[in-house]
């Protein structure tokens, strides 16, 4: 499906290929793709070039991990664009592997101890491979596009003015990788936009359950109000103890549900400059989906 609203006044419907979503309005550019795993294999009889690489080589190359999330997603992404200034911000499953841990493994899953035990008489078991955070946590806030910059600042998103009924022009939820964890929770890194008639606004979630031992939750927010000259970017992280949840286990699966229960750990606010403002929505448009406007 492709939507443009060019200038704010008239919508058009125009075939895309399958998984491409694409949006103009006030002078942004956004679109979103959505397209298969990453293959298990080099998709070249010969090993991919430096020049020419496929999706498995660029990742095995690019990424210093001694594995890869279960399901990745590498041409999966969300980006929105300002098209006076080439500014803007884009979000992919790569970038956002690129900012895990590669030299620490701090979260031990619950049956660790009974399952050495359990093989005591092997012992190899004790040697490691190269520690690394196999939980694929991940502080990925989007890729900034064109000059864009962050300043740290004390302006907030305002979550009652997006609690307000509006048309949803648009919608996508992308999702960029995703991990079982050996059968022990779960990790999973997805980007969710919705725009407004007087704005957008995105949510990149970073998800993660171990199933016994923790819930925690890496959540960027970013909204633009059309007729500004800036977006604000907001980033949180949530976590806590599954022993010290006091909640039905089934809260535990859903990450909006969980939210509220999980103590903030950290947060950050910042305000990312355009060069100059985009434009305002002439008169109101029609929605063109009915898709629901939670993003949380």
């Amino acid at each position: 499906m492709n939507i443009q609203l060019e200038g704010g006044s008239s919508a058009s419907q125009v075939s895309a290929p399958p998984g491409l979503k694409e949006l103009k309005i006030c002078g942004w550019s956004l679109h979103t793709n959505e397209s298969h795993i990453l293959k298990s294999k080099c998709a070249q009889e010969v090993e991919c070039s430096d020049n020419n690489q496929c999706s498995f080589c660029l990742y095995n190359r690019q990424l210093d991990l001694p594995h890869i999330p279960d399901m990745v997603f590498p041409d999966n992404i969300l980006s929105v664009k300002q098209e006076s200034s080439g500014f803007g911000l884009a979000f992919t499953a790569l970038d956002a592997l690129q900012r895990v841990d590669c030299g620490k493994r701090n979260v031990i899953i619950a049956c660790a101890e009974e399952w050495k035990a359990s093989r005591s008489d092997q012992p190899h078991i004790e040697h490691e491979a190269k520690a690394f955070d196999w939980t694929f946590t991940t502080d990925y806030k989007g890729t900034l596009l064109g000059g864009l910059k962050a300043e740290t600042s004390d302006l907030q998103i305002d979550l009652e003015k997006l609690k307000r009924r509006e048309q949803i022009l648009f919608y996508s939820d992308v999702t960029l990788f995703e991990d079982e964890l050996h059968d022990n929770g779960t990790a999973i890194s997805s980007v969710k936009i919705r725009v407004m008639p007087t704005g957008f606004y995105i949510l990149l979630r970073f998800f993660l359950r171990v199933d016994n031992v923790l819930v925690r939750i890496n959540d960027t927010r970013l909204y633009h109000e059309f007729g500004t000259a800036y977006v604000i970017r907001e980033y949180s992280g949530r976590e806590s103890k599954v022993e010290d949840l006091r909640v039905p286990t089934a809260l535990l699966t859903d990450p909006n549900e969980i939210y509220p229960f999980l103590p903030v750990k950290f947060s950050s606010s910042e305000i990312l400059n355009l060069p100059c403002a985009s434009d305002k929505p002439e008169v109101a448009i029609q929605p063109t989906t009915t898709i629901p406007a939670r993003i949380s």
